[in-house]
């Protein structure tokens, strides 16, 4: 004989209950069978919920009853029932039951326990007989009320069990009975003098649990809306799996930290007795499901990651506690006697604090159950008042073969700390098959997913992008994602998604990840109006691990929010070089927070684009080596004008065509005045380890004064045309000297320069092409031949391609 139980989801409305019956006619041709139903989806919830307002004379409660009442006739009248009428009157005669209930919540003002336990149980005893008659139209079907079965003391919301006197009515009746299928009420029951009384929310699970055992089943089957446990919460961590085999152990603890799945104490009764539970899918009954039995398999040491929300941290302390026999004790006793459920506990070695985890509805009432039990020792001040933290949760990993591999908490604790998940305390059981750790509320989200990855994630690393700049650059950026996505997601085990997109007016964000194909409609069509705070909190909000910040503008306001990002562990990728070329004190608080938050600040784009020349410099450092000296053409928009100005063509048509193929700054005057460039210098100098300030790079600009006092591109281009004259003179100089020109940056004894030069046909950079850079390190191991890099140094290409590998270190790191 088998048991199925079929909770309210499964049960909700007459479309669901046909699938259930299909079910039950499936399943009862291999075997007898023992149905128990939940109530009809939230009818329990509803029922509670009237209740409370007929206590508080709120005539509301009817308009909420009456629905119910509706929904129970409906579903009726869609099941087709042959004897309809008869259905209808014993429903009738239980509702009209309920309304006096009611009456007298509504007269009364007074819910006692007893009688909330009576309201709660209509539910189960409606769905069991309206279920029960529909699959008598089908099969050799009988109803039984579990009242007539179960037996349990008087607690009635959460009654305990009296399993000898409730195995004995069990056994009693499924050997006398001689139906196919018996349906039956979950969650009720009675205690010794007949009163109604109640399993506990869930209780439903437990009830199938009771009857399994009783009769020693082949199996008890769990039918819900979900196809097993799954190794996280499917609605939280979106790659979570269904896991295929569990022990009653991980069960257990998996249901007790927070897996819905089934009820804690549902295990117990069918343990004892080694009969397997599965828990399967209604609406996907093909799906394996999970198997909970004796002993699981041993494939992962780590089978999933689940949490409780709405927790409470009681901290009690003091120097009087240590050495004081009976403490843990009497702490205990105070929680017990006021039926206080303690969640976690942790005690320091010192025996100095002791902190347990609590409900957040309970945090009260426990606060002054422990003030009251120890009022003489916090009179005396030998222990201190009880501090509490709300707005937590706790997470936990589980598994029985745990305590076989070592480096688990290392991991668990590591890849949160990556993430900047704060830890508030930690239990981990002797037997190891448990690790929790309470966390903030708000990260629980983000810690599941970490955590996640970390175990189960196929050693694929998710990175959620949060994209402000969508043009040249960007849009090359977004471009370059989207080609290589299956490439990141198979060769490199990545998948990258881009959860938030900015451009100067509007952002866009979905948390699945941006479309990419379709991003430029989703922002001009759905994108709503953008500011850099909201985009900085839209991204805050959020949470999520491994996030990114990154910035394709050149704007320097973007630039001040660098910080904000970090110190919320948010990664700053960026190409924006006016952060790192600020002030020196700004320079280093970016790198102190960075470091301090686990937040990486990469800038590889901010000198040669898409060239590893800071990448490559870090590692010299790294290594130990030093930096003498360094020479190198920094500009790709100056050595490209250059390049291509002659007496042949004008300076104006050159640095127009420069910006145009996109290898300026929006405003070229940036590129041509050297500012620029003597950013790069400086951020290559401070890199190298040297303290410098912008304004100790000596400037030594061809530009007419002119020209560099313009305010916007428009004059500026105005005063190219005007001064002609003066860059073909410089062209001309150049060129009888049988040199090229180069804007060239040098640092050297500490010091650094940038200017236009004339290079000579023997010198490295005489034959650099197109818009190419070209870097000379001179360092104590390349004292006279210099480490060089060379290549293309402007574009929004190999920006993109710049920033999209300064992504991919993050992934890497």
């Amino acid at each position: 004989m088998k048991v199925l139980k079929f909770g309210g989801s499964s049960v909700r409305d007459h479309h669901n209950i046909k699938k259930v019956l299909e079910i039950i006619t499936k399943k009862s041709q291999e075997d007898k069978l023992a149905v128990v139903v939940s109530a009809f989806g939230k009818t329990t919830d509803n029922l509670l919920k009237s209740a409370d307002l007929a206590q508080g004379k709120n005539e509301e409660y009817l308009a909420i009853l009456n629905e119910v009442e509706k929904h129970h006739y409906e579903t009726i009248e869609q099941l087709d029932l042959k004897n309809s009428s008869d259905v209808i009157e014993h429903v009738n005669l239980q509702f009209n039951q309920l309304k006096t209930l009611y009456k007298g919540c509504y007269l009364l003002e007074e819910l006692s326990p007893k009688a909330k336990a009576i309201i709660s149980s209509f539910g189960e005893r409606l769905s069991s007989y309206i279920i029960s008659e529909a699959a008598k139209t089908k099969l050799n079907a009988t109803f039984k009320n579990s009242q007539d079965l179960i037996v349990t003391d008087d607690n009635y919301l959460k009654a305990q069990v009296d399993f000898e006197t409730t195995y004995s009515n069990c056994s009693t009746f499924f050997s006398e009975n001689s139906h196919q299928v018996v349906i039956l009420p979950g969650f009720i029951a009675k205690c010794y003098n007949g009163q109604t009384t109640t399993l506990g929310r869930g209780g439903s699970d437990y009830t199938a649990s009771i009857y399994a055992a009783a009769i020693h089943a082949e199996e008890l089957q769990i039918w819900t809306d979900v196809s097993g446990m799954f190794t996280a919460n499917p609605s939280i961590v979106k790659q979570a799996k269904p896991i295929q085999h569990i022990s009653y152990e991980e069960a257990m603890e998996m249901s007790h930290f927070g897996a819905k799945v089934i009820y804690p104490p549902t295990i117990q009764p069918v343990r004892e007795m080694k009969i397997p539970v599965l828990v399967k899918n209604t609406f996907e009954p093909e799906q394996a499901g999970t198997l909970i039995a004796l002993n699981s398999d041993k494939s992962s040491p780590v089978k999933g990651i689940t949490y409780v929300e709405n927790i409470s941290l009681l901290t009690i302390e003091g120097s009087g506690m240590v050495g004081m026999s009976g403490v843990s004790k009497r702490l205990f006793e105070a929680l017990s006697d006021d039926e206080i459920n303690v969640i976690l506990i942790t005690q320091a070695s010192s025996e100095h604090t002791i902190c347990v985890g609590v409900l957040e509805e309970d945090a009260e009432k426990a606060v002054k159950s422990i003030s009251k039990k120890f009022d003489n020792e916090i009179d005396q001040h030998k222990i201190d008042p009880v501090v509490v933290e709300s707005e937590l949760s706790i997470i936990a990993i589980v598994g029985d073969n745990m305590k076989n591999h070592q480096g688990l908490s290392g991991k668990m604790f590591s890849s949160l700390g990556k993430n900047n998940v704060n830890i508030r305390a930690i239990a981990q059981g002797a037997s190891e098959k448990n690790i929790s750790a309470v966390i903030k509320r708000v990260d629980a989200k983000k810690a599941l997913n970490t955590l996640h990855e970390q175990f189960f994630g196929d050693n694929i690393k998710q990175l959620n992008l949060f994209v402000t700049g969508v043009g040249n650059v960007g849009n090359r950026f977004l471009a370059q994602l989207h080609q290589q996505k299956e490439y990141l997601h198979s060769q490199l085990k990545l998948n990258i998604r881009v959860i938030g997109i900015s451009n100067s007016t509007k952002m866009y964000f979905d948390e699945e990840g941006v479309d990419l194909e379709n991003w430029k409609e989703l922002l001009l069509n759905k994108g709503e109006s953008t500011s850099l705070d909201s985009f900085l909190n839209r991204a805050k909000q959020h949470n999520l691990r491994n996030s990114v910040f990154v910035d394709n503008t050149a704007n320097e306001e973007v630039s001040k929010m660098y910080q904000h990002y970090l110190e919320n562990n948010i990664a700053v990728v960026t190409c924006n070089k006016i952060a790192c070329a600020s002030e020196l004190n700004n320079y280093k608080t970016l790198k102190k927070v960075s470091s301090k938050f686990n937040a990486p600040f990469l800038f590889e784009t901010n000198v040669g684009a898409g060239l590893p020349i800071i990448d490559t410099l870090k590692n010299l450092i790294a290594s130990g080596d030093r930096v003498h000296k360094i020479q190198a053409v920094l500009s790709g928009s100056l050595n490209f004008v250059f390049n291509n100005f002659n007496d042949n063509v004008t300076f104006h048509d050159i640095v127009a065509k420069a910006q145009e193929e996109g290898y300026t700054e929006p405003d070229p005057k940036i590129d041509l005045s050297g500012v620029d460039v003597a950013r790069k210098i400086l951020i290559l100098a401070r890199e190298s380890g040297y303290e410098l300030e912008l304004s100790d790079i000596d400037n030594n600009s061809f530009l007419p004064q002119e020209s560099l006092n313009t305010s916007n591109n428009e004059e500026f281009y105005k005063s190219l045309t005007k001064f002609e004259n003066h860059f073909q003179d410089i062209y001309a100089q150049a060129n009888s000297q049988n040199c090229k020109l180069k804007y060239v940056a040098e640092f050297e004894n500490g010091k650094a320069k940038v200017g236009l030069q004339h290079i000579p046909s023997d010198h490295p950079f005489y034959n650099l092409e197109g818009s190419d850079n070209i870097v000379l390190f001179f360092t104590d191991r390349y004292p006279i031949q210099p480490l060089q890099i060379k290549g293309a140094g402007a574009g929004a290409d190999v920006t993109a391609s710049g920033i999209f590998a300064d992504v991919i270190r993050i992934a890497n790191n």
